[in-house]
C-alpha cells in the first residue's frame, strides 16, 4: 500500500466563505488540516486548490499544492484531478480524501481510514470512518449523517450498506455517525468520479450513495470521537476555542 494523501480546499464555500484561509489560533485553517496530515505519516501530502490565495499560503508554509479547475463540481473531483497531475503513472495505489475543514482530525484518525484497504482485504473499493453516537439529539440531526453497517465480535471493519441523515437503522443496537474521510483504491476513485449523480444521492444529498448504487464496495473502520467540522462561523469560533484551549 502506497498512500497519497490529498486536502481538497476551495474558497468559495456557500456558508463560509474564505474557509480554508480562515484563522485558528493565528494560523490559517487549511495549514492545521496539513499539519495533521503530515503528522499521521501514511504518505504524502498535498493540497488541492483551485485558488490562488490558498496556493499561495500552502506553499509559502512549505507544503505542496496543485491547482485544480475551478469548474470542478466536488471535492472528490478536485482530489482526482490533483492525484493523475501529481502522479499520472500510478506509482500510489491508494488516495485519501481529507476534508480541509477537519482541522481537529487526530492524526491517528487518518491512518485508520486504511484498515480496510489493508493486504489480505480486497472485498471493498473505498474506506471511510464511522464513529459511535452517543446522543438521541445527535441521532436525530439531519446535518450528522449515519452510516448502516455492523461490526462483528472483534471485527476491524464492516461493510457500509446505505448512508443516511435519518437515523438508521431500526431497533436495538449502536447507530454510526459516518465521519467524511474516504481512502479510494486508484481505479475506484478514477471510476467514481466518472458515474452521474445518483438518484439517492440526490436525495439525501451524500455523495456516497452514488458509489453504493454503482455497485461499489464501502468498508467502514471505528474511530472513537467525530472531529469537527468547520462549515459556519458558529464551528469557526468553536475550532479557534478548542485550538485555543490545545495551545
Amino acid at each position: 500500500m502506497n498512500p497519497l494523501i490529498l486536502i481538497p480546499a476551495r474558497m468559495a464555500s456557500t456558508r463560509l466563505p474564505g474557509k480554508p484561509l480562515a484563522l485558528i489560533g493565528g494560523r490559517p485553517m487549511i495549514l492545521h488540516v496539513l499539519e495533521r496530515a503530515h503528522a499521521a505519516a501514511i504518505g504524502p501530502v498535498a493540497v488541492a486548490v483551485c485558488d490562488a490565495d490558498v496556493h499561495a499560503v500552502v506553499r509559502d508554509a512549505g507544503g505542496v499544492a496543485v491547482m485544480t479547475d475551478p469548474a470542478l463540481p466536488s471535492g472528490s473531483d478536485r482530489v482526482h484531478a490533483a492525484a493523475e497531475a501529481l502522479d499520472p503513472g500510478g506509482r500510489h495505489d491508494i488516495v485519501v480524501n481529507l476534508q480541509g475543514d477537519l482541522p481537529g482530525l487526530p492524526p491517528e484518525d487518518l491512518g485508520a481510514v486504511l484498515g480496510p484497504l489493508g493486504a489480505g482485504i480486497d472485498r471493498y473499493d473505498i474506506a471511510t470512518l464511522v464513529t459511535p453516537i452517543t446522543s438521541p439529539e445527535e441521532a436525530q440531526a439531519a446535518s450528522v449523517v449515519k452510516a448502516a453497517c455492523a461490526f462483528g465480535p472483534g471485527a476491524g471493519h464492516a461493510a457500509a450498506l446505505y448512508f443516511s441523515r435519518a437515523a438508521i437503522p431500526w431497533g436495538d443496537g449502536p447507530l454510526w455517525h459516518h465521519v467524511g474521510v474516504y481512502a479510494y483504491r486508484r481505479d475506484a476513485l478514477r471510476r467514481f468520479v466518472s458515474l452521474p449523480e445518483s438518484p439517492l444521492e440526490q436525495r439525501e444529498k451524500l455523495e456516497q450513495l452514488r458509489a453504493l448504487e454503482a455497485g461499489m464496495r464501502i468498508g467502514c473502520a471505528r474511530v472513537a470521537s467525530p472531529p469537527f467540522g468547520v462549515d459556519t462561523p458558529e464551528d469557526l469560533e468553536r475550532a479557534r476555542r478548542a485550538i485555543g484551549a490545545r495551545a
